[in-house]
């Protein structure tokens, strides 16, 4: 004890001697390093949506403690089947066209709209669809088989029209020519034109003889793959290209030749078109067949049935009328059909009321998730613009949602709890450049407001050891000879 007193004492002594310029210089370089350490720990903040401190101390310091480390690892497991299984990533129904599309955009911004995760995952989709086990006995589909797997889009490219030159009937080559060649949607459609007469041809072939092996039925899978997904691209290029009666017709076409094929979510092409051409009895119609209870759900089946049930009352809605009369029976069903929307997906209406600006939809979307709600948005903005005054509705209801959901969100009103992985996920398919919307919004962490504080009341000794630097000298001693009186005695109380 007396070593230590006497240790404290000698601190002491030397911090009374220390100059006004010593006292600034410490608090200006103290104000300085949290402030950097506040704007990293903002910076981390807004990029992962966690406090790096925190993410270090679990990570690290925690297992250092000892005796969490098997803990620690369970509930790292937990964590690990509760994202795959909240948080499985959807092909989009409406993607856009490489070369066409996207590739442009790179041409007249710079700046790439997709990210690597969302094209590998488009990588793997494509080798799981258009890949079969006898693909090594046709020299045409092995080279597809590797260029499936190319990182490189002028790689890919190239082991196309190897495979053409082997093959003049590959249809996988004409696919990915079209998806990635073509510099317009009329290009394309010619492409995808010579992959459905070589897909029908191949498809027939396959039917004839698939009962034969198990290879022969894997084959058929394949070519029945193609064979859909080439007839709902037309389909596609129809639409863009101002043909929607045509569009609609293939959809139809398509759905009822291959009615088991509804994870593909063809009907969100057909709501999207029919839209279009204000057949609004013909989207009530693909709603009774889709919006059950039975079915999985999507921002598409729930913005759209909101949207039908607020074009029956939006014209004549008003907020002032509507407080002073009460809503009527078809305002009420039209407002929870809005919240029923907008608790399935909360980020859709910011960028339907143009509150948050919109980037090019990714190639796969996460239900629930930002990514669904820039994808529906991208494509259904224009529709309800159409209906006069839909979004007034929207705009007057959508956040008294909240007020009916559970909160915390550990229990849903209509549909379950709203995952809480939904953020990272949708960091890895949107691009940087955009400002991903988060649900719930998460609080700022303990050591941003701790590195706050600590910056701001560095920065306010180092103003006023500046401009009053006898007076703050006189308090620094002041401060050192309390303390020295405080050890003091407590050091007594521990020796006697």
């Amino acid at each position: 004890t007396v070593f230590v007193f006497l240790c404290f004492l000698t601190v002491t002594v030397f911090l009374s001697t220390l100059t006004p310029k010593f006292y600034f210089a410490l608090t200006v370089t103290s104000s300085f390093i949290s402030g950097l350490i506040f704007v990293f720990e903002w910076w981390h903040f807004r990029k992962y949506g966690t406090s790096f401190i925190e993410q270090v101390s679990v990570s690290h310091l925690r297992p250092l403690i000892g005796g969490v480390e098997n803990s620690g690892n369970i509930s790292a497991l937990n964590s690990v089947s509760t994202f795959f299984s909240e948080c499985k990533v959807w092909r989009n129904p409406l993607n856009l066209f490489r070369g066409a599309e996207y590739s442009r955009y790179t041409w007249v911004t710079g700046k790439e709209p997709l990210t690597y995760y969302d094209m590998n995952l488009s990588a793997q989709d494509h080798q799981n669809f258009f890949t079969c086990d006898t693909d090594a006995l046709r020299p045409s589909d092995t080279v597809m088989q590797k260029a499936w797997r190319e990182r490189n889009p002028q790689a890919r490219i190239k082991a196309a029209y190897q495979a053409l030159e082997l093959n003049n009937d590959c249809a996988t080559a004409y696919v990915l020519l079209a998806e990635e060649e073509a510099t317009t949607i009329v290009d394309a459609e010619k492409y995808f034109k010579q992959a459905l007469k070589a897909g029908e041809m191949i498809y027939r072939k396959s039917q004839n003889c698939h009962s034969q092996s198990p290879q022969h039925e894997a084959q058929l899978r394949r070519d029945t793959n193609v064979l859909v997904y080439v007839k709902r691209r037309l389909a596609m290029c129809a639409r863009k290209l101002g043909r929607i009666r045509e569009a609609v017709k293939m959809m139809r076409d398509l759905m009822k030749e291959f009615p088991l094929l509804s994870m593909l979510n063809i009907h969100e092409n057909l709501l999207e078109a029919l839209l279009e051409l204000q057949a609004y009895a013909d989207v009530q119609a693909v709603l009774a067949k889709y919006d059950d209870i039975s079915l999985p759900k999507s921002a598409a089946i729930c913005y759209t049935a909101a949207l039908l049930k607020a074009r029956a009352v939006s014209e004549r809605f008003s907020p002032e009328t509507a407080s002073k009369r009460g809503l009527s029976t078809a305002e009420i069903n039209a407002v929870e059909a809005i919240h029923r929307a907008v608790e399935f997906n909360p980020h859709v209406p910011k960028y339907l009321l143009e509150m948050k600006s919109l980037v090019l939809p990714p190639e796969h979307i996460l239900k629930r998730g930002d990514s669904e709600a820039v994808a529906y948005a991208f494509f259904h903005l224009q529709h309800w613009k159409r209906i006069e005054g839909a979004l007034n509705l929207l705009h007057c209801t959508w956040e008294g949602t909240f007020r009916m959901i559970p909160y915390p969100l550990e229990k849903g009103h209509l549909f379950y709890p709203y995952p809480s992985c939904t953020e990272t996920a949708d960091r890895e398919l949107l691009p940087t450049f955009h400002e991903v919307s988060v649900y719930p919004q998460k609080e700022l962490p303990f050591f941003i407001h701790f590195t706050a504080g600590l910056c701001s009341f560095s920065a306010m000794l180092a103003l006023l050891t500046h401009q009053f630097p006898e007076l703050m000298v006189i308090f620094a001693k002041a401060v050192s000879i309390g303390s020295h009186f405080y050890f003091t005695n407590v050091s007594h109380v521990f020796v006697f």
